[in-house]
């Protein structure tokens, strides 16, 4: 009986690492496919946002063509056509006319 205890004593610590291996490994996969790209994603678009500037000819995310003309800290405002203007949030321009947007839309991801 003695030997029974002595033998399921060691194995199960050294069960309980290998069943932590597969956990670790897909955690890490998780990261370096999902997370770290979403990260880098998220600090262009922000360089993006933080260097809009008067004059830029830019696209809403909801489709809007205009230029800006007066900059905020939290919205820009845009020219859409000869004397309409309209304020918008900063996140809520895409990308510049012209060129890839920028932000993507959330479809696709």
């Amino acid at each position: 009986m003695l030997d029974i205890i002595a033998m399921a004593g060691p194995g199960q610590g050294a069960g309980g690492l290998v069943n932590f291996i597969p956990f670790a490994l897909i955690l890490g996969i998780f990261y370096f496919l999902i997370l770290l790209p979403m990260k880098n994603r998220q600090k262009k678009v922000q360089a993006f946002q933080d260097a809009l500037k008067v004059g830029d000819k830019v696209i809403t995310t909801g489709g809007i063509y205009g230029r800006i003309t007066k900059v905020n800290d939290k919205s820009v405002q845009l020219e859409i056509a000869d004397k309409v203007r309209i304020e918008v949030s900063r996140a809520a321009v895409g990308g510049l006319q012209g060129q890839e947007p920028v932000v993507a839309d959330s479809g696709s991801l």
